[in-house]
């Protein structure tokens, strides 16, 4: 009886060192992401709304449909979510009602509750082995951000809560950011409040957490104005050095969109040159820059071609680069759910048929997943109390959400997601 429990335990233990453990970070070595000792890619998806859903009382609305939400995600093979850490003020901004509530709700006063439903979006995270991407803030108005510090500071007129800018208008408005201290510093203070969490389901503190792969500065921080490009890349070295020295087991993203981002390819190799800047971020929007009014096949040789320009730099710098975002409505541009999705899904098939195919492109996040969330008829956008999908208040409702009941959509991510 001895000898066969003495047999036991040595078969137990030969099978447990042969698996790697499954809390490693990923790490990155060259163009490799590496995970639990092995090669890491994945098909992901921007799931910015899932750290609010942990707040609403209503469970139902809540910790229920989170639940519900990621054992679908991971059923079909999406492990890889991509996260709000928080919003910055409350109200309207641009004319557009912002999600929340909000983190930071004034300038260096902090709502530590908001960070409970962070904690329940990693924790059940966690028990099904995804990884995160966690955002610090937001190029846009949808969440406060940039600009909601330059108003606080007095930097622009408060006249913008309520005022739409022009394009022209709003680069010049954010453009200011990158030379406001006090902006910066507010930032800064938000950045550090998670950094410094520790998680009050799991007890881990979030920078000892692999569930969280990514710490990234903001959702596509732009320079905006050619004038800031200079202050904008000391900021995005700075930022990055800060979260690399408190978080040093994390990798580090800027969120960037690509070289339009910056509207200079060369601006965009320097920022991820930095070494604190472990892989290069590229979105893709073929309806919002307007290859998709020329057809859907002119949108799909755009989309093969940014990718291969920006793969060219990651080349050249020698890291990994993520598609973190893409995005493409319904046939016909419908809000549609029942609407068909035949374009789509070809569009996804494309952009993920590149995620391991070519080594150095780790893998790509759509946009956005809506889980069991539906577009309230005869209304195009968000209002507050309603439930949160993947189109942000400004955009759409259904505009480039991918529902659960989108079944030929999943067939695809599903294919694509075996394959890896």
């Amino acid at each position: 009886m001895i000898r066969h429990l003495i047999l036991f335990f040595a078969v137990l233990l030969a099978f447990a060192q042969s698996v790697p453990a499954a809390s490693s970070f990923v790490t990155v070595n060259g163009y490799q992401m590496t995970a639990d000792g092995k090669p890491y890619y994945f098909v992901g998806t921007n799931y910015w709304y899932g750290s609010l859903l942990g707040l609403e009382k209503d469970r139902r609305r809540g910790i229920e449909r989170l639940r519900k939400e990621l054992d679908f995600l991971k059923a079909n093979g999406v492990t890889n979510l991509r996260l709000m850490a928080g919003a910055e003020g409350s109200g309207m901004l641009n004319g557009v009602t912002r999600v929340g509530p909000p983190l930071q709700p004034e300038q260096a006063k902090f709502d530590e509750s908001v960070l409970d439903g962070l904690d329940v979006v990693l924790h059940e995270m966690g028990k099904r082995k995804m990884r995160a991407v966690v955002f610090f803030s937001n190029n846009w108005e949808w969440s406060g951000g940039f600009q909601q510090y330059l108003i606080w500071n007095k930097v622009i007129s408060d006249e913008w809560l309520t005022k739409k800018p022009t394009w022209d208008e709003l680069r010049d408005l954010v453009a200011k950011f990158y030379t406001c201290e006090p902006c910066k510093k507010a930032y800064a203070a938000q950045m550090d409040k998670v950094l410094s969490r520790t998680n009050k389901i799991s007890g881990k503190r979030y920078i000892d957490d692999p569930t969280v792969m990514t710490l990234e500065l903001a959702n596509e921080p732009r320079p905006m104005r050619p004038a800031a490009s200079e202050a904008y890349k000391n900021w995005t070295a700075e930022t990055a050095a800060s979260i690399k020295r408190k978080a040093p087991k994390q990798l580090v993203s800027i969120g960037h969109e690509g070289w339009i981002g910056t509207e200079d390819i060369k601006l965009f190799e320097e920022i991820h040159a930095d070494k604190n800047v472990d892989y290069l971020t590229i979105h893709i929007w073929p309806k919002n820059w307007g290859w998709l009014a020329k057809g859907f096949p002119n949108a799909v040789s755009e989309t093969a071609k940014y990718i291969e320009e920006n793969v060219a730099v990651a080349v050249r710098l020698k890291k990994p680069r993520v598609i973190e975002e893409f995005g493409l409505p319904r046939d016909g541009q419908s809000f549609n759910p029942s609407s068909p999705t035949k374009q789509r899904d070809q569009y996804y098939e494309k952009v993920l048929s590149y995620i391991k195919s070519d080594p150095k492109i780790a893998g790509a996040n759509f946009w956005a997943f809506g889980g069991t969330a539906r577009p309230i008829k005869g209304q195009l956008f968000w209002k507050p109390g309603d439930e949160y999908m993947g189109d942000p208040p400004m955009e759409e409702q259904g505009l480039n959400t991918v529902f659960d009941s989108d079944r030929s959509t999943w067939a695809v991510i599903k294919k694509k997601a075996r394959s890896l």
